[in-house]
């Protein structure tokens, strides 16, 4: 790990001193300093180098003194960390710097050994604070990518144990479909589909959040989405007539061919006990926290045989919600590895 360092001093032999006393950890490469002759020069090098680490300045300057540096550091960068240099005696100095947020002081005459000590602490922690800082900014785009519950799931302290780990939930499975969205890719570009997809995937997934369901996978122009805990089924329910009120609520798009569009969903909901887990391959290193289940493919199935605007359950489904819910009932289908027929109903509301 290299330690960057700004030495700023209006000594004129403190820069060969510096040079002659740390040669070793130069050629190591190990410290890399730079200089300035007082506090206005110093940010313009700050300015100049994101990189530094650690700023080692004199307190008694012309043009700005250390003082007036040390308040200004944090406008220019506000993870390097300040060593201060000053007279023995002159503990005035040294506590208004301590107290505008100086990480360390050394006096005068410089112990060079003593100082080293302090210049690898401070370069440490200021590692840290790099190092952390860049966990937020990959967490907070993990969590662009992946579902909360992977997050919490790795954060887990036995992840690594229980990484093959899976278990059994009682949950309730959505599949969304936007409707006749794949010919779109035929008129629009590129880019005109995926924004347009990602403009209704945003609204769908506002909904689900809302009624406290997370999203399991987007796939092609399909959401699946899954419920837990209390009430997971009413919850879906409630999520999946607010998705389509939102999205089929969005105006007419005229295409290029001179067609308009109109988004419509169709919608499969079922519940029931399903298997959930990292599903993948340990060669590839590749995984996917998912559930799955007859529940889940019942679920997929349903949405398949919906019309655009239906939200399709079973007869099941139906008699655990008929006295929350407005349905109507339609006929039986056959589904796939079902040996008999099932009776279908629609939520109207």
């Amino acid at each position: 790990m290299k330690t960057h360092i700004l030495v700023v001093d209006d000594e004129p032999d403190l820069e060969l001193l510096i040079k002659q006393r740390f040669r070793r950890k130069i050629r190591e490469g190990t410290y890399e300093f730079r200089f300035a002759h007082n506090g206005e020069e110093a940010l313009t090098r700050l300015g100049e180098m994101p990189e530094l680490d650690v700023v080692l300045s004199d307190i008694n300057m012309p043009v700005m003194d250390g003082l007036a540096l040390l308040g200004r550091l944090a406008e220019v960068n506000p993870l390097v960390k300040a060593v201060m240099v000053s007279a023995y005696g002159d503990m005035a100095n040294i506590r208004s710097a301590m107290n505008h947020g100086a990480f360390d002081f050394v006096c005068k005459p410089v112990d060079f050994a003593d100082l080293e000590v302090t210049i690898d602490k401070a370069g440490r922690h200021v590692q840290q604070l790099r190092q952390t800082l860049r966990a937020v900014q990959e967490n907070n785009i993990l969590r662009m990518y992946v579902d909360e519950t992977v997050i919490n799931f790795m954060s887990r302290p036995d992840f690594q144990n229980t990484l093959m780990a899976s278990e059994t939930v009682a949950a309730t499975v959505l599949f969304i479909d936007i409707c006749g969205f794949t010919s779109l890719a035929e008129v629009l570009s590129p880019g005109a589909v995926v924004g347009l997809l990602n403009t209704y995937f945003d609204q769908a997934v506002r909904e689900v959040i809302a009624q406290g369901g997370y999203i399991d996978k987007f796939m092609g122009d399909a959401v699946m989405a899954v419920f837990r805990g209390d009430f997971h089924l009413d919850r879906a329910i409630d999520a999946a007539l607010a998705v389509r009120s939102v999205v089929q609520a969005n105006g007419q798009t005229t295409l290029p061919n001179g067609e308009a569009y109109q988004p419509a969903l169709s919608i499969g909901l079922n519940s029931g006990e399903m298997v959930s887990g990292n599903i993948g391959s340990v060669s590839l290193k590749r995984f996917d926290y998912t559930v799955i289940g007859d529940t889940v493919n019942v679920s997929q199935r349903l949405q398949g045989i919906a019309h655009p605007g239906q939200i399709i359950i079973t007869e099941t489904i139906y008699e655990q919600v008929k006295e929350s819910f407005q349905c109507r009932p339609l006929q039986p289908v056959s589904l796939k590895n079902k040996a008999r027929p099932v009776m279908i109903y629609e939520v109207v509301a």
